[in-house]
């Protein structure tokens, strides 16, 4: 039944997936902070002038080789595929932020709020589509599902300390290499509150729908 359902899971994930990346390059051009799981490929845009949408799929592959140094023989092989997901993913990502980028820059704090928010939407549905068509997870849920394996705590909880970690990261290095915040603002804890809580809500709404054709 699963496998006969591919037709609608493969829009369902790479849908998911253009949804998010729409939502990162709203969040991008509000300049207020990028989500956590974002903050990183961002700040190697912002210091080292990395095409954001390349810099994720750098990223992505590094993630997955985190995961083989961790899991070592238990890593399974088809999660490298993750890789090719990161390419799906990292090229979704430039293609939103080059039309996003046609838009007029906004100098309104309330607009870029707004902004911010919307993205966080965005992110949300994007999460609601792609996860549960179960087909491969970005690198990133790949990385905390073998930290998770590993030491035997509870995946949201590890999901917790993995987004402070990226934040921690990225604002160390910008603070070092740009002496500022860069990827990091009030925008990164607008999504890190905003967005469980709008999935909770678009779950509780739509859910049994999605459900049903999956």
């Amino acid at each position: 039944m699963k496998n006969a359902k591919l037709g609608i899971r493969l829009p369902f994930y790479f849908g998911g997936f253009f949804i998010m990346t729409i939502g990162i390059a709203l969040s991008v051009k509000s300049n207020l902070g990028v989500s956590p799981v974002s903050s990183i490929p961002y700040t190697m845009t912002c210091v080292w002038g990395i095409e954001m949408g390349r810099a994720t799929i750098i990223f992505h592959a590094i993630l997955v080789a985190i995961q083989i140094a961790l899991l070592r023989r238990k890593f399974e092989i088809k999660n490298l595929l993750q890789i090719l997901v990161g390419v799906v993913f990292g090229s979704f990502t430039t293609l939103c932020n080059s039309l996003v980028a046609l838009a007029p820059t906004p100098e309104n704090l309330l607009i870029r709020l707004l902004m911010c928010w919307a993205g966080t939407v965005f992110v949300a549905f994007g999460i609601f589509f792609y996860v549960p068509a179960n087909i491969m997870p970005l690198a990133g849920e790949g990385t905390m599902l073998a930290i998770s394996s590993l030491t035997g705590k509870p995946f949201p909880k590890v999901k917790i300390a993995f987004d402070i970690s990226m934040v921690c990261v990225s604002l160390v290095t910008c603070l070092f290499f740009l002496h500022g915040l860069g990827s990091v603002g009030i925008g990164t804890v607008i999504a890190a509150l905003l967005v469980g809580i709008e999935l909770n809500m678009v779950t509780h709404r739509f859910g049994a729908w999605r459900d049903s054709l999956l």
